[in-house]
C-alpha cells in the first residue's frame, strides 16, 4: 500500500506519516521543507518548494511509482484576518494553497490511481457555510469553503473510476498553525481520521466529516 501525504514536516502532515508507516503503508512525503522529525522516519521525501501548476507537479509525479493506493492532501496555511483587516494579497494566497493546492496535486497524480484508491481533503468546519457566525478568518474560511466545493465535485467526477474522496475537518489541533492552542493532540486527530478512513467507499465518498464521526453541514 502506497500513501502520497503533503504538508509531511510537521504537524498533522507528520502524524499521518508516523501513522501510515505504522500500518504498513509505503509513504511519500510531499513538503516544502523537510523536518529532523520527518527525517527520522526513513521515508522517500519531495521537496515540491518551486511547484506552482500541474506541469511543475508533474515532475514531482515522476519520481512516485504507481499506483498510489492514498492521497492526503493536508497542507495548507492559515492568516487572521477579518472583512475589517482583509488584504486581498493574502486572501489569494489562501485560495492558492488551501483550495486550489489539492486540486492541482489531484489532478496531477490522477493516473496513478486505480480504482479504490481514496482521496483525502483536510479542510475545516470554518469553510462551512452553515455553521459561519461571525467574520473572523474571512479569507481562510473562503479558502476552506472552495475547497469544500472542490472536494464535492471531484467525488463525482472519480465516483465513475471507484476513486473515493473523503473531506475531513481534523478538529481544533494543538499545531503550529495554532499557535499550540488546539484541545486535540496530532495523534489523535490523525488516528480518528484514520478510522473514518476505512469506512470511506463509493457510497460515502464526498461527505463532509468532523473527525470525531459527525457530518458537518456545508
Amino acid at each position: 500500500m502506497k500513501a502520497v501525504i503533503t504538508g509531511s514536516n510537521r504537524g498533522i502532515g507528520l502524524e499521518f506519516c508516523k501513522q501510515l508507516k505504522e500500518r504498513g503503508y509505503e509513504v511519500i512525503a510531499l513538503c516544502r521543507s523537510t523536518s529532523q522529525e520527518l527525517k527520522k522516519l526513513n521515508i522517500q521525501v519531495i521537496d515540491n518548494t518551486d511547484i506552482r501548476n500541474v506541469d511543475d507537479l508533474n515532475i514531482v509525479k515522476k519520481k512516485i511509482d504507481a499506483p498510489i493506493d492514498l492521497l492526503i492532501n493536508n497542507a495548507g496555511i492559515f492568516i487572521q484576518d477579518d472583512l475589517k483587516s482583509l488584504n486581498f494579497k493574502t486572501l489569494q494566497e489562501q485560495i492558492e494553497v488551501n483550495s486550489l493546492g489539492p486540486l492541482k496535486v489531484t489532478l496531477a497524480l490522477l493516473s496513478l490511481m486505480q480504482e479504490n484508491t481514496k482521496v483525502v481533503m483536510i479542510t475545516s468546519r470554518l469553510g462551512s457555510i452553515a455553521s459561519t457566525s461571525e467574520s473572523t478568518y474571512c479569507g481562510y474560511r473562503a479558502s476552506k469553503a472552495a475547497l469544500n466545493m472542490i472536494s464535492k465535485t471531484l467525488s463525482i467526477e472519480l465516483k465513475p473510476k471507484g476513486i473515493s474522496v473523503g473531506i475531513f475537518h481534523p478538529g481544533y489541533v494543538s499545531t503550529d498553525m495554532t499557535d499550540h492552542k488546539g484541545d486535540l493532540k496530532p495523534k489523535t486527530s490523525v488516528g480518528n481520521i484514520l478510522k473514518l478512513l476505512e469506512k470511506l467507499n463509493i457510497e460515502n465518498s464526498g461527505t463532509f466529516w468532523h473527525e470525531d464521526g459527525s457530518i458537518i453541514p456545508w
